[in-house]
């Protein structure tokens, strides 16, 4: 079970732990069945506790971006620690405007 704030038409979801292939087929169902059930204007990530990502993590933000523009709504990543700045730039994430 994800921790999710949901106020003003933002949700955020408290990512943490490791993001790996295994954890983020279950987190991609969550987080896909609180967009559909709330319809945000805004995603909020937030990564602030997560201790480890490989590119499934990239594969949960890309699909998210899809999923919340699909219903007109934006993507934000925040709070991420400095050892995932790099995997996240390096996957060019970052072109998209999503980083805060």
């Amino acid at each position: 079970m994800l921790n999710t704030d949901y106020k003003d038409d933002i949700l955020t979801v408290f990512l943490s732990g490791e993001i790996d292939h295994n954890r983020a087929v279950g987190i991609r169902s969550a987080i896909d069945s609180q967009i559909n059930a709330l319809r945000p204007r805004r995603l909020e990530l937030d990564f602030s506790d997560v201790s480890f990502m490989d590119s499934s993590g990239i594969g949960l933000i890309m699909g998210r971006y899809r999923a919340v523009g699909l219903i007109g709504g934006d993507l934000r990543i925040i709070n991420v620690p400095d050892n995932l700045n790099r995997i996240i730039e390096l996957s060019g994430v970052t072109t998209l405007g999503v980083l805060r």
